[in-house]
């Protein structure tokens, strides 16, 4: 009995400056925040004195706000295609390195090295590629000619801009997302291969029948963590975009290409509103982790159904 309460003390020993940190890292700014969005809270109210509770006001206003209804729409959108296009991209570079291509490791290597880039210095990385190397591309070669046109600058509209946004996301994130198929696609029995290329299966339908069922406990982490990087993509937007160009909504000129977390901190530190960014964050919170909850619901159920 003794010894058991030994171990206990040694683990809870060892367990405590973990827990400490993440309390006061985690847990105490979290209730903090909550707490100050039902109140009147900016940066030039700070004494106890000045800051009063407003009850929902800054989660109504949120929502009466334009700029915050489209970025929230457009975050969806770009959410929506980001997952589609990093999965698609992450699962066809694994197929290829798990091939018996020549020099796959070092294509290992080489796809997954954007994932080291720094969001913000990929972001001014890809606006020079677009504002200035593609121009320049469309000047000399007769097919990308579109592309040299001025009402054609890439980032200048709305929709294209987000498309932009994508092609970053999915050029920083496939090499990484890759590397967990890798693990899945090696995962799976080469008796099973064998045994389906004796039967005359096709590459097709040995993908179909065999390396995609034996790999859906990867989807469910892959797409849990594309959902969750893409809903709170922020620096990419800052460097590549700015959340530009303007655009109309509503009535009223707002940024069209504004994600979430981005609009959270200009509303909080630009428009020095604090307590509307901090509702904003809870809202941005429970609306993360409803999704996140769904989609490894959904997953997890079709991991049973292949």
């Amino acid at each position: 009995m003794n010894i058991k309460r030994e171990n206990a003390l040694v683990f809870w020993l060892f367990l405590a400056p973990v827990i400490l940190a993440f309390v006061v890292v985690i847990v105490v700014p979290f209730f903090l925040g909550a707490y100050y969005s039902f109140t009147n809270w900016t940066s030039s109210a700070r004494a106890d004195s000045t800051v009063r509770f407003i009850g929902l006001e800054n989660y109504i206003g949120s929502f009466k706000d334009p700029a915050f209804t489209y970025s929230f729409g457009v975050t969806v959108v770009y959410t929506f295609l980001n997952v589609i296009f990093i999965n698609f991209v992450a699962f066809s570079l694994a197929l290829l390195v798990t091939s018996k291509i020549k020099l796959r490791k070092i294509y290992r290597v080489g796809f997954f090295l954007p994932n080291l880039i720094g969001g913000l210095i990929l972001g001014y990385i890809w606006q020079f590629l677009f504002n200035n190397a593609l121009p320049s591309l469309g000047a000399v070669i007769p097919f990308l000619s579109d592309l040299a046109q001025p009402d054609n600058f890439i980032l200048g509209k709305p929709a294209t801009a987000v498309i932009a946004l994508v092609i970053v996301g999915t050029w920083q994130y496939a090499g990484y997302i890759m590397m967990i198929y890798i693990a899945a696609i090696e995962n799976v029995p080469a008796e099973l291969h064998e045994a389906a290329m004796i039967d005359g299966a096709s590459p097709f339908q040995r993908l179909r029948a065999i390396t995609l069922p034996m790999a859906a406990q990867a989807f469910t982490v892959t797409m849990f963590l594309t959902l969750v990087q893409s809903f709170k993509q922020f620096d990419v937007n800052v460097s590549l975009t700015s959340g530009g160009p303007s655009t109309m909504f509503q009535g009223k000129p707002i940024l069209g290409t504004e994600l979430l977390a981005l609009n959270i901190y200009n509303t909080a530190f630009l428009s020095n509103n604090l307590s509307m960014g901090q509702a904003r964050a809870v809202i941005f919170f429970l609306v993360l982790a409803v999704v996140s909850l769904i989609q490894v619901s959904i997953n997890k159920s079709k991991e049973l159904e292949l």
